[in-house]
């Protein structure tokens, strides 16, 4: 797991502070240009204590839709550890092959990377191949690859060409500024693409003989995709898991599984999913047994992958899901106060980091970036968010020009409920799981997470504003209904760093136009880092990509949560607004820094309203703050999670690198991890009932749950790093 580096605080500089209408690294239009200059000196005006001008919009001058939010402080109520096995999706088992040796001489080498779209192979148990048929049939793909020479691929991190040529071209035309971007980005895609080598195709091809054979021993039908990733998707059945089938169930001669939530069989436009109870295949099973249980045929077929000893990982298609914190029950306390400041007032979570006005204990300093370092970010940086996808219709997303295209990564239509599956679209239809089950609503949890971001437009006259007022936030849906597989995730990671294409409806390649410098997986799964995870994660680290993730919601050690406990993430434990660890969030010597993540269980700076994290998304049940009246539905709401969490440390890597873009990813990492304000262990403590571990002197009943190497605060962060 990763190696906690030690908390180094730098002290910031004194001085006045600089000008706010200069903005560093800025790609934007005049016009923009104003608008990053209004809401700076708003800010500014924030942090001195100023009053408002007059063209600061208040809460009492926007229109209600523009105000309205949901989230009222609830009932405190002890968070009890309910930690409930990991789900997979039945009859999707994802594989990928040891390359094998073969001759020097097959091996060809490219000019241009040539990627044709992955073929699916459809696998008959009634006619299986021989190795000669396997031979004959691959030989013309390898003879047609042997006149073609390899370039090596680049392992420049992405924006090390973009140094001291931002500030020259900061002069330029806005039109021939773009067009350098543009070339710069395309070449970074170009370098980043994963070439598939004969290797590949020989060894994907036998690990296609091997998994006929083991369907065959069982008498099951499917298919297999390949990828020019090496990973490979089997899907057992004509169409995966037979979607008519109970989901979560128990069968008659089936381990005890715990009780299954709201979402059972009497929804059957979902895919079959289980709980993962570590069952096994019986070495004396009967075919028929296999036959008859899709469950049993997922752990056989894995089982004997395995045992193969060709494959450098075989698991199954785990589900994740979003890391919004679980709300406790109780009731609501009402009387919410009528506030005069705009909804950025309301953000606790970007101000600087104190006790005084207009200050949290809590907050991470983001108003002390924006002034004192007069920058914003850069549309130059790119953000790839992997969630449920973004609402393009939210009034502050629409009209933002800081969200690029992106893309639909979910591959089962019962999943993405939109009526397809992979497409350019990445909107968020919604993930209700069970429209039966009235505590259920749509998540909307990618909105909420790249608003967060920056995805918000700023300085709009309405709504809420982004850590990064300057981006460029790329949506890659993942998750759909029930959750998202690990299979679509593990595509989306390497699709966000430019790293595959996906393919659209006629099987034509679309990349990613804007390579991520930042992955924001605000997920989780309770499992430890599955192979194929850590394989996507690496593949896009290894070339310079940050990935960020969430440590989790579970209030257990995050070595055994996935991505917040692979290798090679910044992983991000959730803080209140007086800067304490929350009572939700995991914990352990995986996470690297506490980030704020909201409870709206608290009220700690007494305004009526949730310590939670308020950001975009469509919800029901809301308030106009100003009238105090219920309004049937807004597009803004109080959250709470690792989940909100992660994209504040993503911003704040994003600010960080349109300030310091020569610095490369390991030293934009380590100058936050450097700056971060330490946590006493009172501050990242809990019920020794609930978290077992070291007792903290003179504090009886607490023990210690590290939190990392401290609380993200960008006021600690000076000029001259």
């Amino acid at each position: 797991m990763r190696i906690l580096r030690p908390n180094l605080r730098t002290l910031m500089a004194g001085g006045l502070i600089a000008s706010i209408g200069a903005l560093a690294a800025c790609d934007r239009t005049d016009a923009r240009l104003d608008r990053a200059r209004d809401l700076a000196d708003a800010a500014l005006e924030q942090v001195n204590g100023d009053p408002q001008t007059p063209d600061r919009p208040t809460i009492e001058t926007v229109p209600v839709e523009a105000r309205a939010f949901s989230g009222a402080v609830m009932a405190e109520t002890i968070y009890e550890r309910q930690v409930l096995p990991s789900r997979f999706a039945v009859g999707s088992i994802i594989a990928k092959p040891l390359e094998l040796e073969i001759e020097e001489t097959s091996v060809p080498t490219l000019a241009e990377p040539m990627i044709a779209e992955p073929p699916v192979l459809e696998l008959d148990p009634e006619a299986p191949e021989s190795d000669s048929e396997v031979a004959a049939r691959t030989a013309p793909v390898i003879e047609s690859l042997e006149s073609i020479e390899i370039q090596p691929q680049s392992n420049q991190f992405l924006g090390e060409t973009a140094s001291s040529s931002v500030v020259a071209e900061e002069a330029s035309e806005p039109e021939q500024r773009a067009e350098r971007i543009a070339e710069r980005r395309e070449a970074l895609k170009a370098s980043r693409r994963a070439i598939p080598t004969p290797k590949s195709i020989v060894s994907q091809t036998d690990a296609r003989s091997r998994m006929l054979d083991t369907m065959s021993k069982y008498g099951l039908s499917g298919s297999v995709e390949l990828s020019t990733s090496g990973q490979m998707v089997i899907q057992i059945g004509e169409d995966g898991a037979d979607p008519t089938q109970g989901i979560l169930t128990d069968g008659p001669d089936r381990m005890a599984r715990p009780p299954a939530p709201r979402m059972a069989a009497a929804i059957p436009s979902l895919p079959q999913m289980a709980w993962n109870t570590g069952e096994d295949c019986p070495m004396d099973i009967s075919p028929d047994t296999v036959r008859s249980d899709p469950i049993m045929a997922t752990n056989c077929v894995v089982a004997e992958l395995r045992q193969s000893g060709a494959f450098a990982y075989v698991e199954k298609d785990f589900i994740f899901d979003h890391q919004f914190a679980r709300r406790p029950e109780g009731p609501i306390v009402t009387g919410i106060a009528s506030p005069n400041d705009p909804l950025y007032d309301l953000q606790w979570h970007f101000r600087s980091n104190g006790s005084g006005a207009g200050q949290s204990a809590g907050g991470a300093g983001f108003a002390d970036f924006w002034s004192r370092q007069a920058s914003q970010g850069s549309g130059e940086v790119v953000v790839a968010v992997v969630d449920t996808g973004l609402q393009m219709s939210h009034p502050d997303i629409a009209n933002s020009a800081n969200v690029a295209p992106g893309w639909d990564m979910v591959s089962d239509p019962r999943t993405g409920n939109d009526g397809d599956g992979r497409d350019p679209d990445a909107n968020d239809p919604g993930d209700l799981c069970d429209p039966s089950d009235p505590l259920q609503s749509d998540s909307f949890h990618g909105t909420h997470v790249a608003g967060t971001v920056g995805a918000a437009a700023t300085n709009n006259g309405s709504g809420v504003a982004g850590g990064a007022w300057n981006v460029t936030i790329v949506p890659v849906r993942a998750l759909g209904r029930c959750g998202g597989r690990l299979s679509d995730i593990n595509d989306g990671i390497r699709w966000a760093g430019g790293l595959i294409p996906a393919f659209d409806e006629n099987g034509d390649e679309v990349w990613n136009d804007n390579p991520a410098d930042i992955i924001n997986l605000s997920i989780g799964l309770f499992e430890f880092c599955p192979a194929s995870m850590q394989d996507a994660i690496d593949s896009v680290t290894e070339r310079g990509v940050l990935v960020v993730s969430a440590a989790g919601n579970d209030r257990v050690s995050t070595q055994f949560y996935a991505p917040g406990g692979c290798n090679n993430v910044i992983s991000v434990a959730a803080s209140d607004a007086r800067g304490n660890m929350t009572p939700y969030s995991n914990y352990g010597a995986e996470v690297d820094v506490l980030a704020p993540g909201g409870d709206l269980t608290r009220d700690d700076d007494n305004d009526g309203r949730p310590d939670g994290v308020l950001s975009t998304k469509s919800a029901a049940n809301c308030v106009d703050p100003v009238t105090n009246e219920s309004v049937a539905g807004c597009f803004y709401a109080y959250e709470q999670g690792t989940s909100m969490a992660a994209p504040h440390v993503s911003a704040a890597l994003a600010l960080l690198k349109a300030k310091f873009p020569e610095k490369t990813a390991g030293e934009l990492e380590d100058l936050l991890l450097g700056s971060l304000d330490p946590r006493s262990p009172t501050q990242c403590s809990g019920s020794c009932e609930i978290y077992p571990g070291s007792p903290i002197e003179g504090a009886d009943g607490l023990c210690n749950r590290p939190c990392g190497g401290g609380l993200l605060n960008l006021a600690n962060i000076s000029g001259d790093e």
